[in-house]
């Protein structure tokens, strides 16, 4: 697992910002905090093949999600 990861987060006035690259391990812990959602836009070079994709789109992200967030399963 050494996939740096790159995601969009909300900026001031509704602007968004990309943040990256971060370490899988740093970007799981994302996910595990709240601060990458499944309608989060994420992008890897070596997972997504630099394409932005939701979250939610990539099965193993989602799981995590799933897996951390159990009362947050039916939102997603």
């Amino acid at each position: 697992m050494s996939a740096d990861w790159f995601f969009m987060k909300k900026g001031f006035f509704g602007k968004s910002k990309t943040v990256g690259p971060i370490a899988e391990s740093d970007f799981l812990r994302k996910i595990e905090k709240g601060e990458i959602s499944p309608e989060t836009m994420v992008s890897s070079t070596s997972k997504t093949h630099g394409h932005w994709l939701h979250l939610k789109e990539i099965r193993a992200g989602l799981q995590h999600w799933k897996k951390t967030h159990p009362s947050a399963n039916g939102a997603a």
